[in-house]
């Protein structure tokens, strides 16, 4: 398939109640992995591939290094492969368009795309964001998925997550949509009634983000939640194997 077919492809597995979960990957390698074991997408996550790389997260990957990784991945799978591109490496709309172009031109189906300010303080204002996402569309074409990221919930500790925040998630959610937005992303929320609420308010398919401790996915299914991603624990989980598998190892032969 090409771009605009995958990104159709992933696009329709976007479905409330039956969300498609998404193990993210960070290199072709972990990709491959991932896909020979059922996956039916494959997502990086910017702190794994970041890290990966021996740079830290918030946009410290270079821009041209974060899309020769996504190309390799892209020739790795024969999936759509959706990319956390995080703040577009720009704030200016149409340098969020160019950059976006380079990464549609890299066989890429989406990518995440965060209002929080990267390497700033607090979030775009929500007519800022909406411009970026408006650029990107138009920069990308109708099919290529823009998954919106609102960071109003992973800003705050969980114990102060309500109703009020989902309104205010709900009027972003609103103009990222009439934007071009293609999905709603929450990281951070894991409350199952804010989360049906959320996800009655808005018309975009919502993304949940699985963490150690997280609510069961069937429960997270039946809030209406349409993707499940699991960030940067994978990789985590993947370095903490390979330490003690090292550790062992040199145990033994001290």
């Amino acid at each position: 398939m090409n771009g605009a077919a995958r990104a159709r492809a992933f696009a329709a597995l976007h479905r409330p109640g039956d969300p498609v979960i998404l193990y993210n990957a960070w290199d072709a390698g972990s990709a491959r992995v991932v896909a020979e074991a059922g996956a039916r997408a494959i997502a990086t996550g910017s702190w794994s591939v970041a890290a990966a790389n021996g740079f830290p997260d918030g946009e410290g990957l270079p821009i041209d290094l974060a899309l020769a990784n996504a190309a390799r991945i892209v020739a790795a799978v024969d999936l759509p492969v959706t990319v956390d591109f995080e703040g577009g490496y720009a704030n200016a709309p149409d340098e969020v368009g160019r950059n976006m172009a380079r990464l549609a031109a890299t066989g890429a189906a989406g990518c995440n795309f965060e209002d929080q300010m990267v390497g700033g303080e607090g979030l775009h204002a929500i007519v800022d964001q909406a411009a970026r996402i408006s650029a990107a569309r138009a920069a990308v074409g109708p099919d290529f998925f823009i998954n919106a990221r609102t960071d109003i919930f992973l800003k705050a500790p969980r114990e102060t997550h309500d109703a009020a925040m989902v309104e205010a998630a709900l009027e972003r959610a609103a103009a990222y949509a009439d934007a071009g937005a293609s999905g709603f992303f929450v990281p951070g929320l894991a409350d199952l009634e804010l989360l049906e609420r959320l996800c009655a308010g808005t018309s975009l398919p919502v993304n949940f983000m699985a963490f150690p401790g997280a609510p069961a996915s069937a429960d997270i299914a039946r809030a209406g939640i349409a993707r499940i991603s699991h960030g940067p624990f994978p990789y985590r989980q993947a370095m903490t194997a390979l330490a003690d598998a090292a550790a062992a190892i040199y145990r033994a032969d001290a």
